[in-house]
């Protein structure tokens, strides 16, 4: 008799599960970083699963998604914000326009690595595991015969020079992330160095993050600095591109939030639980989104190759991440990228070519002055504006409020003063190591 109740009853709740998915109706407006091959397939199968509900998508780089909330908070009409970066994340948090939320699904583990997969404090939560590092094009790099990287420092490598692509981190969070991953992995200066090494080689700038998995599979430019989705997506959808993690990286996750004031706060939860439920982590293995999903039990369905850092110990394990650390210096880190990278790009090309071309000519053979030449235009190339301990401060890193799309656009009061100051010395910099380097080659 009591089996049988039981089972009436499960009958019972049963037949409530559409008409609870029904109940929930409503225009659900996400402010996303993420490409449309992942917003548009999520939103497909949830939409199917709650028919009354209407996903709109709206579409913002990671830094500008927050200023778009920061700036809309009074007359706020946005349900929630999903994003990769934690420290993304962070920043709202901290200016209180996110909202505690308590999931309900069951099996995600306390921790991805040694990143905690939720926001402690309630605010955020991880629906994926992010990792960073290099994709490449198979066919470009035979045709090219160049060697396939094994870390991040093969890039630097003259064989590479033009081949390469990256977007600037104040255009995108993932790659913010990117690369403050080095410069945690390998210390403040030596990160820096590595960086601008890279940079040498570089193809290009993109504008966005995802004209670099784009560049990579058309064969613009043959290897490309990504976030693993891009690279293991680009590969399940059949391009001839790989991808690795070196050895310097971290895993941490991708997050979503209710935003403060949410105007379908129950459509947003139902998002939340459902990106976190076993359908929905199902479809981060869609070969269009290729994501790591939290849930351990779904990697029984992913590929046999496919990485699984809850198998893996060693994937992402050489660098924890500090958020706290990546929070404080945010703007400054943009900044200190497009200064000296970015919207320096040639002159930075210039010189590491010299740079490149001088060596060359001094391998096996001894002469002590051309090797001093050298020696001095790395250093000038290396140099950093400012200290670890001074891009950390507070109130340094509040003054840099504004991101320039574009070399020419224009920044005012103290954020000015300062870029325009950086500016000047690596200006300077670029133009004596790129002398320096053309001296040595000269005696050689």
């Amino acid at each position: 008799m009591m089996k049988r109740i039981l089972l009436s009853m499960l009958a019972f709740c049963l037949t409530l599960i559409p008409a609870i998915a029904m109940a929930i109706e409503g225009k659900l407006t996400i402010v996303t970083s993420y490409p449309p091959d992942t917003t548009n397939t999520v939103k497909k199968v949830f939409e199917a699963k709650y028919p009354g509900i209407q996903v709109e998508m709206l579409k913002k780089k990671t830094s500008a998604g927050i200023k778009y909330l920061q700036e809309t908070a009074v007359n706020n009409t946005s349900d929630m914000f999903w994003a990769s970066a934690p420290d993304a994340f962070e920043v709202l948090k901290g200016d209180n326009l996110l909202q505690k939320y308590d999931v309900k699904v069951s099996g995600i583990p306390e921790k991805v690595g040694a990143f905690p997969i939720h926001d402690p404090d309630g605010y955020y939560k991880g629906f994926a595991a992010s990792g960073y590092g290099i994709m490449w094009n198979t066919r470009y790099l035979k045709a090219k015969k160049l060697p396939v990287p094994a870390r991040w420092a093969d890039l630097a490598k003259p064989v590479y020079n033009g081949h390469v692509g990256m977007s600037a981190p104040s255009r995108s969070g993932t790659t913010h992330l990117t690369v403050e991953t080095l410069l945690q992995g390998e210390g403040w200066e030596n990160g820096w160095a590595l960086w601008k090494a890279i940079a040498g080689n570089f193809k290009t700038v993109t504008a966005r993050s995802f004209g670099v998995p784009d560049g990579v599979n058309s064969g613009q430019f043959g290897l490309g600095v990504v976030i693993d989705f891009f690279g293991l997506s680009s590969q399940a959808s059949g391009f001839p591109v790989d991808f690795l993690y070196p050895p310097v990286t971290t895993l941490v996750p991708a997050n979503i939030a209710i935003v403060k004031g949410a105007p379908n706060r129950p459509a947003a939860a139902a998002f939340i639980e459902f990106l976190l439920s076993v359908e929905g982590q199902e479809v981060l293995l869609d070969p269009k989104i290729r994501r790591l999903p939290v849930n351990p039990d779904t990697y029984a369905k992913a590929p046999a190759d496919f990485p699984n850092p809850f198998k893996d110990k060693t994937l992402g394990a050489a660098v924890k991440f500090d958020l706290m650390l990546s929070k404080n210096r945010y703007n400054v880190i943009n900044s200190m990228f497009d200064v000296m990278i970015t919207y320096r790009l040639d002159e930075l090309r210039a010189a590491t070519k010299a740079i490149q071309d001088a060596e060359a000519k001094l391998s096996g053979k001894s002469n002590a002055s051309a090797q001093k030449l050298i020696q001095e235009a790395h250093a000038l190339v290396n140099a950093l504006p400012i200290s670890e301990a001074k891009a950390g401060e507070k109130g340094f890193n509040s003054i840099f409020k504004k991101k320039r799309k574009k070399a020419s656009t224009k920044v005012t009061g103290r954020q000015a003063e300062v870029e325009q100051e950086w500016d000047t010395q690596v200006k300077s910099n670029y133009a004596q190591a790129k002398k320096l380097a053309e001296q040595a080659a000269a005696m050689l």
